[in-house]
């Protein structure tokens, strides 16, 4: 018999759970109690917590959580986080998106899918499986953070090297952000595209408007390099992953003037990349285009900025973490998911590298929208999904 075990018979109800972390106005970087109201919920379970706080210079301060039960190999852990986008106009939404209202057999509020549901379903799924192996082999962990939402500084990727310092292993991870775009059950995500920004800003001459020959316009030679950054697809995709995507989202000139040729044009980007590039390789090659395109004219320049961290591109290989999972959601929805690796990012970005890791959660179509929310009998399938997981991971 394995020595690990829970120490309680308590089993929640992800509605009870998920209505008491929605009422925690935690949008980011506040966590509005919702990690203390997370902690005590695990605390009754056995769990071990602790909640630790990072900050630095040029980003707030975040509240994370860290929860273990059992001290034997292999540790599954869920990921996920507590922190919320603003709600906006609050009489645009049907009910207060802090109050956790249900309507027809439908519970809205900020944070219902995106992804405090996803949390509350691997609570009460984690609770149901303990209270029937009190003794398992192997040990079951949350990775909460606070800052999914935002600049993701003091978030997950600090939380993994503190756990880490503390002699803590991950040995494969579950994130429940919103995969499914249907129905549960629709997708698993073993992978993401990387993500890379950047501006590119060309310089020319001031002048007046009736005296073009005395200015040089950067705006003509903006949308001439714009143009070649976009004439040729990056890639064509490969059976991994979609193909590269670059999306210009804002060209300024900051003019007020009517009469003023501007002496600058800037344009920003971001790419979204598949495995075929590194962000490295895909940024001297949008730096080859930019260059290609600007014309042989000492009075121009060009320069490009790159904005932030860019996330890698990664895919997870883990066979009986995948078939695992897979085989739980077609048991419990009657249908096999699709492996995909579209989407945007996600902190799954910085568990890849501790452990394999899959994404599987909720419905996706309403997040970050007005009146999110969540079908009742989506959030007790989900629960379903995950507590047949964790019998047959630790089987």
């Amino acid at each position: 018999m394995a020595e690990n075990s829970s120490n309680t018979a308590t089993v929640y109800d992800p509605r009870t759970v998920l209505e008491q972390l929605i009422r925690c106005q935690s949008v980011t970087p506040h966590d509005g109690g919702s990690l203390n109201t997370l902690s005590d919920q695990l605390d009754a379970l056995g769990f071990r917590t602790q909640i630790v706080e990072f900050e630095s210079e040029d980003s707030p301060a975040i509240k994370n959580l860290y929860a273990r039960i059992g001290d034997r190999a292999p540790n599954l852990c869920f990921a996920g986080h507590t922190d919320v986008v603003p709600p906006g106009e609050l009489s645009s939404w049907s009910h207060d998106p802090f109050s956790a209202t249900v309507e027809d057999g439908v519970l809205y509020g900020r944070g219902a899918v995106d992804m405090k549901g996803g949390i509350a379903a691997f609570v009460a799924a984690a609770s149901s499986f303990l209270s029937s192996h009190p003794y398992f082999d192997g040990s079951i962990s949350f990775l909460i953070t606070g800052d999914e939402e935002g600049p993701a500084i003091n978030g997950t990727d600090k939380l993994l090297k503190w756990i880490t310092e503390q002699g803590e292993t991950i040995d494969a991870c579950v994130l429940g952000e919103p995969t499914n775009p249907e129905t549960i059950g629709d997708a698993i995500k073993v992978g993401r595209r990387g993500s890379l920004s950047g501006e590119i800003i060309v310089d020319g001459v001031q002048g007046h408007v009736a005296y073009p020959h005395l200015a040089r316009n950067p705006i003509p030679v903006l949308l001439d390099v714009m143009q070649a950054v976009l004439g040729q697809p990056l890639d064509a995709g490969n059976n991994r992953f979609q193909p590269s995507n670059l999306e210009f989202v804002t060209a300024d000139v900051g003019n007020p003037a009517l009469n003023v040729i501007p002496v600058r044009a800037t344009a920003k980007f971001n790419i979204r990349f598949n495995d075929i590039w590194t962000a490295d390789t895909l940024a001297s090659e949008i730096e080859e285009r930019c260059v290609a395109a600007l014309p042989d004219d000492d009075d121009y320049s060009l320069r490009i900025n790159w904005k932030g961290r860019p996330s890698p591109c990664f895919l997870t290989r883990d066979e009986k973490l995948i078939n695992t999972l897979s085989s739980a959601i077609e048991t419990v929805c009657g249908k096999l998911p699709e492996i995909s690796t579209g989407g945007g990012t996600s902190d799954a970005r910085f568990i890849k590298d501790y452990c394999p890791v899959v994404e599987f959660g909720l419905v996706g179509q309403t997040m970050h929208q007005v009146d999110e929310r969540v079908e009742l009998s989506d959030l007790q399938l989900l629960t379903r999904v995950y507590e047949t997981f964790l019998e047959r991971y630790f089987a």
